[in-house]
């Protein structure tokens, strides 16, 4: 069967930089991998194609003679294929992150490392509140059934009056080591220990209430102080208010805000925007109306001649800045209602008006 073109397999052209073709074998690499799920033999192909490309003098014999100009394992690095015993193989992996991937497979990091801290899990909730409260912050109160903090052991995951020993699986360093025979030969690979879950120390007798768990299901009420301005949609994160978990910090705990519409205002960012109606005569000569705000009724002007659309500003009466002391204003729009019902009278008195001012100085 003819070997793909390496080029091919990396998902690259044949001008891309030494950059760029690192690059794309780190990724092949990652995606293939065995230990991840891959193809083992689309992984040894990756290989291949990056131990010619990679060499500027391979990769010029492999340009001009194909795959017989660099030899008939195609430049592997392991020498005569894969499976190879006991060969130990180290790769730059440099600064694209994928460090900790590769840790896993290979032995999770630098010599003597201990596994991450347990942490609890991060938890997400919902609350509601109301438009005024969005706009000048509240208080609430959460109830949530959550993993916390045993009393009894106070997490420890030991009864009172026993003490933790080392773990004799691990001998104490939270993990164990085990040889995985892979396409790289044969590997030692660091797992978090089984038995004392990677903290080095199991209990002389475990809790009688938790049973060496550390934690137990309680109902939490939990105060949430909601900042003046908040909008709908925005989340809220409470560090280490969400699950405990034996020997280790909480999670986080995210709160999800909805706001309630309201009848009379809407909201666009920092500006609250209203409708305030007049009639034709108020907008023709001119009136002082209350609008309604949300910090009350207010007193303002509507001068002689307002056409239905025009907007008003209220400075400082709209929503306030979460990161300043300062508020949006409200944007007042005042709508013109035309009468549609009017007696003899009222037909008379604008005929006699229209005709007095002339029609088109009346409409103007």
């Amino acid at each position: 069967m003819s070997k793909r073109d390496y080029y091919e397999v990396l998902g690259v052209n044949k001008d891309a930089s030494a950059d760029e073709i690192k690059k794309a074998f780190r990724k092949a690499a990652v995606e293939h991998h065995p230990d991840r799920g891959g193809d083992e033999a689309k992984f040894k192909e990756v290989n291949e194609a990056y131990e010619v490309l990679k060499d500027p003098s391979k990769k010029q014999r492999y340009d001009q003679f194909g795959h017989a100009g660099v030899g008939g394992n195609g430049g592997s690095p392991f020498g005569g294929g894969f499976g190879g015993q006991g060969q130990n193989v180290n790769f730059d992996f440099g600064d694209l992150g994928l460090g900790d991937i590769f840790s896993s497979f290979f032995g999770g990091g630098a010599a003597g490392g201990r596994p991450r801290e347990a942490r609890g899990r991060d938890v997400e909730t919902s609350a509601t509140i109301s438009f005024e409260d969005a706009i000048f912050g509240t208080e609430i109160d959460l109830q949530l059934n959550l993993q916390d903090t045993c009393d009894h052991c106070k997490g420890k995951t030991v009864e009172p009056g026993y003490e933790l020993k080392k773990c004799d699986t691990c001998d104490g360093q939270g993990q164990v080591m085990s040889v995985t025979r892979t396409v790289f030969g044969n590997i030692q690979q660091a797992t978090i220990c089984p038995t004392c879950k990677g903290s080095g120390k199991v209990p002389e007798k475990v809790c009688s209430v938790c049973h060496g768990k550390g934690t137990e299901s309680k109902k939490q009420s939990i105060k949430l102080n909601v900042p003046a301005g908040i909008d709908d949609g925005a989340t809220i994160r409470l560090r280490e208010r969400g699950e405990a978990v034996a020997n280790g910090p909480k999670g986080d705990l995210y709160v999800n805000l909805r706001v309630k519409p309201h009848k009379h205002f809407t909201r666009e960012g920092d500006l609250i925007l209203s409708e305030e109606h007049i009639d034709f005569v108020q907008a023709s000569l001119g009136a002082e109306i209350d609008v309604q705000t949300v910090d009350g009724a207010i007193r303002m002007k509507v001068p002689a001649g307002t056409q239905s659309g025009a907007d008003f500003k209220l400075s400082g009466h709209g929503v306030p800045h979460i990161k300043g002391d300062s508020r949006g204003p409200h944007i007042v729009t005042i709508v013109v209602d035309t009468p549609t019902k009017l007696n003899k009278k009222q037909q008379e008195l604008l005929k006699e008006f229209n005709q007095a001012g002339g029609k088109s100085s009346f409409w103007a």
